[in-house]
C-alpha cells in the first residue's frame, strides 16, 4: 500500500499541471498515466497541428507571392511532396517527436511521485494500479477525452485516421475525406489541402463550426472553399465501403451521392474518458457531456474528488484545462478559488482564424439579454490593406441594462491574438463608453474594434 495527500489519475494538461504544482507547494503528490505526460495537446493534437497550418500558411503565401510577383521560372514549394516532408519534420520536432521523457522527468524533478499504468478507483481513498492499492486524501481526475466514432454502416471496416493519425502520419494522401465540420475537421482540411490534397470535407448540421455565429462561419467555408476543400453540409455519411478506387461513402441529403477518397479522417467530436475509471464505487455517475463540478473544480456530491480538463466537459480547450487545474491547486491548497467561464476563448487556427468568446447572439437572447449588436468588417483596416487577403469579419454583443460586452465572435487574420481585447472586456466587465476610447496601434488588425465599439456604445445609449 503507497499513501499519498493527492492522487492525480490522468497525466495530460490539467493532470500535469496539478500535480507538479501541489507537489511545489510541498504535497505529496501522485501523478497516475498509462499513455504520455502531458497527454495528447503536445504530441498529436494542439501543438503538432498549430505546426502544420503554420507551414501550410507559409507555403501557401509563398505560392501567392510567386503568382502575383510574376516571378519567372519554378518555386521549389510547388512540389506538395517536397514541401509536405518538410512539414512534417517541423511538426515531429515541435511535437518532440512524440517522446514524453522530458515532460515526465520534468514533473519528477517537481517532486511527483509518477506512476505508469491505468489506474481504477476501487472504493473511498483507493485507486488500484495493476493490483496494487494507492490510497488517496484527495482525488483529482483529469482522463481528458476520447474520439467520438459515428454510427456508420462498414466504419470500422475501411480503415480511418482519427486526429491523432492525421496529425502524427507522414503519408500525403491523393484524396481525404473529412467527417466533422468542427474546428478540428477545418483545420485538418485547409492542411491537406494546401499541401494539394483533394479535400471533401462532410458535416451533419447545415454550416462550419456550427455553434458560432452563422456569418463567421459563412466565411470559414468561403476560406476552405478558396483551399478548394469541397464542403458537403447538412449530410449524413450511411455506408463506407472499400472499393478496389478507394474508400466508397454512401451520402445522404448530398449534391452527390457517393464520394470515394483514398483516406479518411473522422473528427467528429469526443467524449469523457470514464470508462473503467471505477466511479461507481464512489457513487459518481458520469452523463454524456462528462463529470459534473461545481464552481471549485469538485465533483457534485463528494468532498475529496475534483476534477479537471475535457473529462469535466467544459470548454474543452486546453487553456481550460490549464485554468480548471489552478482552480483545483488553489482549493487543495486551503484558498477559496471558483471558476468563471463567462470568458473563455474558442478559437479556430485557420488561416484565417476564427475566434470568440463569451455569448453570441443566439445565446444573449436565449439567456434574456437585452442585446446590442454591431460588427465590422477586417478589410476596413489599414493592416488589411498592407497584407492582402484575406479580409475577416467582427461581430460585438452587448447588454444594454449593464453598458458591457458579453459576447464577440470574429474571423480573419490573426484574429486568435486580437480577440483578447474582448476576453479581457468580457472578464472584467469594462464599461462600453471606456471600451470605445481605448486606442489601437496603426496599422493592426486590431483597430478594426474601434469603429465597433463606438457604434455599439451609442446604439446601447450612453455615448
Amino acid at each position: 500500500m503507497k499513501r499519498f495527500e493527492v492522487i492525480v489519475l490522468g497525466g495530460g494538461s490539467a493532470g500535469e499541471y496539478v500535480a507538479t504544482g501541489l507537489a511545489r507547494a510541498g504535497r505529496g503528490v501522485a501523478l497516475v498515466e498509462a499513455s504520455r505526460v502531458g497527454g495528447e495537446c503536445p504530441y498529436v493534437a494542439c501543438m503538432p497541428s498549430k505546426a502544420l497550418l503554420a507551414s501550410a500558411a507559409a507555403r501557401h503565401r509563398a505560392l501567392r507571392a510567386h503568382t502575383l510577383g510574376g516571378t519567372a521560372g519554378p518555386l521549389s514549394l510547388d512540389d506538395p511532396a517536397a514541401a509536405w516532408a518538410a512539414a512534417v519534420a517541423h511538426r515531429d520536432l515541435v511535437a518532440a517527436f512524440r517522446d514524453d521523457s522530458a515532460s515526465a522527468r520534468s514533473v519528477v524533478e517537481a517532486g511527483v511521485t509518477l506512476v505508469r499504468g491505468f489506474g481504477s478507483i476501487a472504493g473511498p481513498g483507493h485507486l488500484e494500479i495493476y493490483g496494487e492499492d494507492h490510497v488517496w486524501d484527495d482525488l483529482v481526475i483529469a482522463t481528458g477525452s476520447a474520439a467520438m466514432i459515428p454510427p456508420i454502416e462498414g466504419l470500422a471496416d475501411v480503415g480511418f485516421w482519427t486526429s491523432d493519425q492525421a496529425l502524427s502520419a507522414d503519408m500525403l494522401p491523393d484524396s481525404l475525406g473529412v467527417i466533422g465540420g468542427g474546428p478540428v475537421g477545418c483545420e485538418l482540411a485547409q492542411v491537406y489541402a494546401r499541401f494539394g490534397v483533394s479535400v471533401t470535407l462532410i458535416e451533419l448540421a447545415d454550416r462550419l463550426v456550427a455553434a458560432e455565429e452563422p456569418a463567421v462561419s459563412e466565411l470559414m467555408a468561403d476560406a476552405l472553399g478558396s483551399d478548394g476543400v469541397t464542403l458537403e453540409l447538412g449530410c449524413r455519411v450511411r455506408t463506407a465501403v472499400s472499393t478496389p478506387e478507394g474508400i466508397a461513402l454512401t451520402l445522404e441529403g448530398a449534391r452527390h451521392g457517393q464520394v470515394v477518397v483514398s483516406q479518411l479522417l473522422v473528427v467528429a467530436g469526443r467524449r469523457p474518458a470514464v470508462e473503467d475509471l471505477g466511479l461507481e464505487t464512489l457513487g459518481i455517475e458520469a452523463g454524456t457531456k462528462g463529470l459534473q463540478v461545481d464552481s471549485h473544480c469538485r465533483v457534485v456530491g463528494q468532498d475529496h474528488v475534483w476534477a479537471a480538463g475535457d473529462v469535466t466537459g467544459v470548454a474543452p480547450f486546453t487553456h481550460t484545462a490549464n485554468y480548471q487545474a489552478r482552480v483545483c491547486i488553489t482549493n487543495l491548497s486551503g484558498g477559496d478559488a471558483s471558476a468563471d467561464y463567462r470568458a473563455i476563448p474558442r478559437c479556430v487556427y485557420t488561416d484565417p482564424a476564427l475566434a470568440s468568446v463569451g455569448l453570441t447572439v443566439s445565446g444573449a437572447v436565449a439567456s434574456g439579454v437585452d442585446i446590442a449588436v454591431t460588427s465590422a468588417h477586417v478589410e476596413q483596416t489599414a493592416r488589411a490593406s498592407s497584407d492582402g487577403p484575406p479580409g475577416g469579419l467582427l461581430m460585438l454583443v452587448a447588454d444594454r441594462d449593464r453598458q458591457v460586452l458579453v459576447g464577440a465572435s470574429a474571423i480573419g487574420p490573426h484574429a486568435d491574438e486580437w480577440i483578447g481585447e474582448a476576453v479581457l472586456a468580457i472578464r472584467a466587465e469594462i464599461p462600453l463608453a471606456v471600451l470605445a476610447e481605448v486606442v489601437h496601434p496603426f496599422p493592426t488588425f486590431s483597430e478594426v474594434y474601434e469603429p465597433a465599439l463606438r457604434e455599439l456604445a451609442r446604439s446601447a445609449g450612453k455615448v
